[in-house]
C-alpha cells in the first residue's frame, strides 16, 4: 500500500500542485444573471426599451389617460365603450320598473273634452286629442286680410265717385270673405284627431259631421313627413296604411308635434303594458299629491 521502496515521495512543486487542483475543480453553474448577456450589458432595462422610453409607460396610455407627450386620449378596449351621464339616466329604473329620466313624451291629457266624449266608448281608454297646427289657418287669415285691404280701398274709391251700389257690392263681398274666414276658424276648432288605446279617430265637420276611425291592430304602416317649412314650425302629415288598402285615415295633414305624436302611437301599438303602468304611476302620485 505504500511505497515499495520504502522511499518517502518526493514533494509536489507549487505549480504542478496548483494545476491539479484547477484540472480536479468543480465547474460552477452559470445564472442568467451573472453574466453580460442579462446583466448589465445593452439589455432590456437600461437601453431605449420598454420601460423608460416613449413606448407603453410614457406613451400613450391605455387607461384611459392622457401621458406626457402625447397627443390625443386612447381608451382601454377591455372598458368597453363610453356612456355619457345623459344616457344612463334613461337606463335607470325604480323599485316598479318606471323609468328615471326624462320622458320623451308629452304628458297624457286626463279626460276628454265634451267634444271627443261622445264618440267613445265605455271600455276603450282616452290617450289625447290634438286639433291641427294654426297654419293650417293662415291661407285663410291672409285671404281675409288682403280683402279687407283691397275691398276696403274700393269702398272709399267708390263713395269718391258717388257710386253707392257699387259700394254696398263691395261692402257684401267683403262680408262673404269674412264669413268663410271665420267659417274655416270653426272648422278648425272642431277638426280633432284622436287616440285611444284601440283605435285612432279624426272627428271633422260643423253641420254635417265626419268621424273616420282605424284600428291600431290593423295598421299595418305608420310615418309622417316634414316639409322644411314643416319642420321649422313642428307640425307634420301623417300616413297610415291598413293592409294595403285606401282608408279614409290614411292621410292627416297639419298635426302638430309629430314626433311626439308618432312615439305615443307607436307605444300605444306596441308597449301598451308601459303606457299603463305609467299612467297608473302618475295617478298614485297625483293622489299622494292631493293627500298632502
Amino acid at each position: 500500500m505504500g511505497n515499495p521502496s520504502g522511499e518517502p515521495p518526493e514533494p509536489e512543486d507549487d505549480d504542478e500542485r496548483r494545476r491539479r487542483e484547477r484540472d480536479t475543480e468543480p465547474i460552477p453553474r452559470v445564472r442568467p444573471d451573472d453574466g453580460p448577456e442579462f446583466g448589465t450589458g445593452p439589455d432590456y432595462s437600461d437601453g431605449p426599451s420598454y420601460s423608460d422610453g416613449p413606448a407603453y409607460s410614457d406613451g400613450i396610455g391605455y387607461g384611459g389617460e392622457r401621458r406626457a407627450g402625447t397627443r390625443g386620449w386612447v381608451r382601454d378596449p377591455d372598458q368597453g365603450p363610453e356612456i355619457s351621464e345623459e344616457e344612463l339616466a334613461g337606463l335607470r329604473v325604480d323599485a316598479s320598473g318606471m323609468p328615471l329620466g326624462p320622458r320623451r313624451v308629452l304628458p297624457l291629457e286626463d279626460e276628454p273634452t265634451p267634444l271627443v266624449a261622445r264618440y267613445l266608448f265605455p271600455t276603450e281608454r282616452y290617450r289625447g286629442e290634438w286639433k291641427r297646427h294654426k297654419i293650417y289657418l293662415a291661407t285663410p287669415l291672409l285671404i281675409g286680410l288682403l280683402a279687407t285691404f283691397v275691398l276696403g280701398y274700393l269702398s272709399g274709391f267708390l263713395a269718391g265717385q258717388e257710386v253707392g251700389a257699387l259700394t254696398t257690392v263691395a261692402v257684401l263681398i267683403w262680408l262673404g270673405i269674412m264669413g268663410w274666414v271665420a267659417w274655416k276658424v270653426a272648422d278648425w276648432y272642431f277638426d280633432r284627431f284622436i287616440l285611444t288605446n284601440k283605435r285612432v279617430m279624426v272627428v271633422n265637420g260643423i253641420i254635417t259631421r265626419q268621424v273616420a276611425m282605424m284600428p291600431l291592430l290593423r295598421v299595418t304602416d305608420m310615418k309622417y313627413e316634414q316639409t322644411p317649412l314643416g319642420r321649422a314650425l313642428n307640425y307634420g302629415t301623417f300616413v297610415l296604411e291598413s293592409a294595403g288598402q285606401e282608408q279614409a285615415l290614411r292621410e292627416v295633414k297639419y298635426l302638430p308635434n309629430p314626433n311626439e305624436l308618432y312615439l305615443r302611437v307607436v307605444e300605444e301599438m306596441y308597449e301598451p303594458q308601459a303606457v299603463e303602468a305609467r299612467l297608473g304611476k302618475e295617478a298614485e302620485e297625483a293622489k299622494a299629491d292631493d293627500g298632502a
